[in-house]
């Protein structure tokens, strides 16, 4: 190589191995001191600087810790790599040598400031003026080495803290693993680019991951830093701008780590159980450290990592932890294999690779040797480096380097004439319409941010029904995301998706009530009574027609019920009815039949025709109550409701009006009283169904008859039970009016029955109508109660129809009883009672009633008498 400087290890080989002066690190990597600023210089032409991680973070009070073998070695082996490959590229950069000046961050920002101080001397400008060798001369001073551009950093927290000075000195800077999003912030950071993408793309990209797999509830881990801070309030904004995804808790690691720091982290995530997805943008040591705790808490499998690019595929941070990272979803930048640097990587040993001078300290750390130094006793316990064989089987570089092609193509267009690369080249200027290609063969691309195309390959760390553990690709994200679920696998290899959700979703009929200020958690509410579910968070109440599905989803129309010939609530009133009209039938043909009997001619013919009309409509009735309710059969009910009932009651009205005005009137005189003759009776008679008919005729006229369907009578609290009931459009008002006038009728009859119960039975029916009217009586006021009692009865329909009906068929059925049947028994069983006797007129009639009344008087006084007399004793 072109003048390596003395900064490196020094010494040369012996017989037991190598024996090398060590550098930086005094007494080697595990229990030396750290002594001071050391780097890597090359001699070339044009000079790079380059910031590596070569070492981790040291604990208080020391700058650097142990040695970093991915983030730092292997990166900056790629970018040496990159430097030969240039120099030998006799078409790239021809005549010019490319140099570097590599300087170690060790992870730490103020330590990368205080070490990049070192790309600026040379543009300082230092007044000399005063100063004078001993003889007068001026002095010859060694201006340090100009760097062109820097290489790195790393870590997104050193970049920016770098790329603030440089800008000063306008000296370009390109990162390979930096992705804060405001180092894309083209005002603050001109004279940065990036060959990964920043942190935006991949929040995107992992959100969309969390989306993919159903997940709308997870919390945030990042390092305290740049790097993990942008990165989650890069995630937690788009996803608060696409929403769907919420964040249950947000959480930073300190810089500084107290003990039980992580314990008690995973202590916080457990308070959000729900959120078992875990969106990290942390460094590889803070990620570590969250899987031991989580191991330590005995919840392997609960969390489901989605690792940023810090994480990516690397062996590091789940070493040792490999079941707690079971499952883990990680983020990468794309990347490309480069032909020939693993060759060159795992060929570097001791003796040929003295240019880095820190590959002794990494070669310990990789073969768990030690090294011998002049004056160092040997470690009884430690194997000895003997430095004669190759890194074979050494890992591949985690840094394209495409980087230093880049910059090699930056000096190549651009004019070498000592004029530093202004803030438009954004580190890279390239012909017109073409890009440089990198040395994987892919084009090297920044947008007007400088920043590269965001081009993710998405894995998973699997580890069982594998034949090989480790990180498997699943996927890849170019603006949108391509994922193969179905190679995917989760703890103790579950195929199904794990849930990380707040809420779970809600099931059919049932609405989303949201949890204030949390749009993914909601609790779920039933739609109950006969509501249905209209949206997922809203509950209607179904149309009064009709009622939910029995998943509530949907109405549908409730359905129609009428009272059944062959239900139960009809069998009865059919069977009376049929009873009653077959009896009302053989008295009728029985008493044409003897038409002109005694017994038939005696019970007054033409109102016993007229009455046993009216118990016939009466029966009649029942089925126009249970018949199918329409235009016709509702006209019927209204019409012949009431008046078989007014033709019954008019015409026993008239007989015991007739019955009582003949014996009043004999007890006065023996002139017989008006209106006694059958035709005056049937006048009387038809004039008192009139006025029923004509009610009804006018209420006809009024308020035409029709059927309708009510579905408030049976919307019972269960929907499933709810039907609509066809029926008739009379009200229970309009129902007891349209009987109120055959009531009246009855109670008149009644009172009139009392007035003649005095009269001889030998001369009238008197006794028989009023034992019939005080039956009928007792079997209405038996029905007031019960039908009016069920109006709120789901059966209200079949209650009420059956007690109307079975009361007004007892109450014809007590009147054909009393009245006819013994007449009919007599007729048919005893004829020879059923003969003529002597006929007697109004005058004998009234002179016996006037008798009869005398004796019950002196009996009364003669019964007087005795009680006087018994009294005197």
């Amino acid at each position: 190589m072109d003048g390596v400087s003395g900064d490196g290890w020094v010494g040369g080989g012996t017989d037991g191995g190598s024996s090398l002066s060590p550098g930086p690190w005094q007494g080697g990597s595990r229990s030396g001191q750290w002594s001071g600023p050391f780097s890597i210089r090359i001699e070339g032409d044009v000079t790079l600087g380059g910031l590596f991680p070569v070492h981790a973070r040291g604990p208080a009070g020391v700058p650097c810790g142990e040695v970093k073998k991915e983030k730092g070695i292997h990166r900056m082996e790629a970018m040496l790599y990159a430097l030969d490959q240039i120099n030998a590229d006799p078409q790239l950069l021809p005549n010019l040598t490319l140099g570097a000046r590599i300087l170690d961050t060790c992870s730490r920002d103020t330590y990368a400031l205080e070490q990049s101080l070192t790309f600026v001397q040379a543009l300082i400008q230092k007044d000399t003026s005063d100063v004078h060798c001993a003889d007068g001369r001026p002095p010859l001073l060694t201006r340090p080495e100009r760097v062109v551009a820097v290489v790195g950093a790393s870590a997104s927290s050193v970049s920016i803290m770098v790329a603030n000075v440089l800008r000063l000195f306008a000296i370009p800077q390109i990162s390979y693993a930096s992705t804060a999003p405001e180092l894309s912030d083209n005002n603050r950071y001109d004279y940065f680019s990036r060959v990964v993408p920043p942190d935006s793309y991949q929040a995107q990209a992992m959100l969309d991951v969390v989306k993919a797999l159903g997940w709308n509830y997870v919390s945030t881990l990042a390092s305290e830093g740049n790097y993990g801070e942008s990165g989650v309030e890069a995630f937690v904004q788009i996803s608060r701008e696409a929403g769907g995804v919420c964040i249950a808790q947000s959480m930073k690691i300190p810089r500084e780590p107290r003990a039980g720091e992580f314990d008690k982290l995973i202590k916080r995530l457990m308070e959000t159980p729900n959120a078992r997805g875990i969106i990290i943008f942390a460094n590889e040591d803070d990620i570590k450290r969250v899987l031991e705790a989580t191991r330590r808490a005995n919840l392997t499998g609960h969390f489901l990592w989605v690792g940023s690019d810090s994480w990516g595929s690397k062996i590091s941070p789940i070493l040792r932890q490999e079941e707690v990272a079971e499952g883990a979803v990680t983020i990468l930048p794309k990347r490309a294999s480069i032909e020939g640097f693993d060759q060159y990587f795992t060929s570097r040993s001791l003796e040929n690779n003295r240019r880095n001078i820190w590959f002794a300290e990494f070669w310990e750390d990789d073969f768990k040797c030690k090294l011998t130094r002049p004056g160092a006793q040997p470690e009884e316990a430690t194997r000895k480096c003997t430095g004669t064989r190759g890194l074979a089987g050494g890992e591949g570089a985690v840094c394209d380097p495409t980087l230093s092609y880049a910059m090699a193509h930056a000096s190549h267009w651009h004019p070498m004439d000592g004029a530093p690369l202004t803030g438009t080249d954004r580190a890279v200027s390239s012909p017109p319409c073409s890009h440089p290609t990198g040395s994987a063969g892919t084009p090297v691309m920044f947008n007007e941010n400088g920043d590269a195309p965001g081009r993710y390959d998405i894995f998973q760390y699997q580890l069982t029904n594998t034949t090989v553990p480790g990180y498997k690709a699943i996927g890849q994200w170019t603006e949108y995301l391509r994922l193969n679920i179905e190679e995917m696998q989760w703890s103790r290899g579950q195929q199904d998706i794990p849930s990380s959700v707040c809420s779970l979703p809600c099931g059919p009929g049932e609405r989303k009530k949201m949890v204030k200020g949390v749009p993914c958690c909601w609790h779920c509410e039933l739609c109950d009574g006969y509501q249905y579910q209209l949206d997922e968070f809203t509950c209607e109440t179904c149309p009064f027609d009709m009622r939910p599905s029995p998943n509530r989803t949907a109405c549908r129309p409730t359905p129609i019920v009428k009272l059944e010939w062959s239900s139960p609530w009809a069998v009865l009133p059919v069977c009376l009815a049929m009873a009653g009209i077959l009896s009302t039938t053989f008295v009728v043909v029985t008493f044409v039949r003897h038409n002109n009997t005694p017994i038939v001619r005696a019970s007054g013919r033409e109102l016993s025709y007229v009455l046993l009309t009216g118990i016939f409509l009466i029966y009649a009735i029942t089925f126009l109550m249970i018949a199918e309710p329409g235009v016709v059969v509702c006209a019927a009910r209204r019409l012949f409701l009431g008046l078989g009932m007014a033709l019954s009651y008019s015409a026993l009205l008239t007989k015991t009006n007739r019955i009582y005005r003949i014996f009043e009137q004999g007890k006065k005189a023996v002139t017989p009283p008006r209106f006694i003759s059958p035709t005056s009776q049937l006048a009387i008679t038809f004039s008192l169904s009139a006025v029923q008919l004509v009610g009804t005729l006018a209420w006809l006229g009024a308020l035409p008859p029709h059927s309708v369907i009510d579905y408030e009578e049976q919307r019972v609290p269960n929907p499933e039970a709810a039907r609509g009931v066809l029926k008739c459009d009379m009200s229970d008002l309009s129902l007891i009016c349209c009987l109120g006038y055959s009531l009246l009728l009855m109670v008149t009859c009644t009172v009139y029955a009392i007035k003649a119960r005095g009269v001889p039975e030998t001369f009238n029916e008197a006794k028989p109508i009023g034992f019939t009217m005080y039956t009928t009586c007792i079997v209405w006021l038996a029905f007031v109660p019960i039908f009016f009692g069920t109006a709120q009865s789901a059966e209200k329909i079949y209650i009420q129809t059956t007690t109307l009906t079975v009361s007004m068929s007892l109450s014809a059925s007590v009147s054909l009883g009393m009245l006819y049947v013994p007449k009919v028994y007599v007729i048919i069983f005893h004829p020879e009672q059923n003969v003529a006797k002597r006929k007697r007129s109004f005058k004998a009639a009234a002179t016996a009633v006037s008798a009869s009344t005398r004796l019950s008087q002196k009996g009364s006084e003669r019964q007087n008498g005795a009680d006087a007399a018994l009294a005197g004793k």
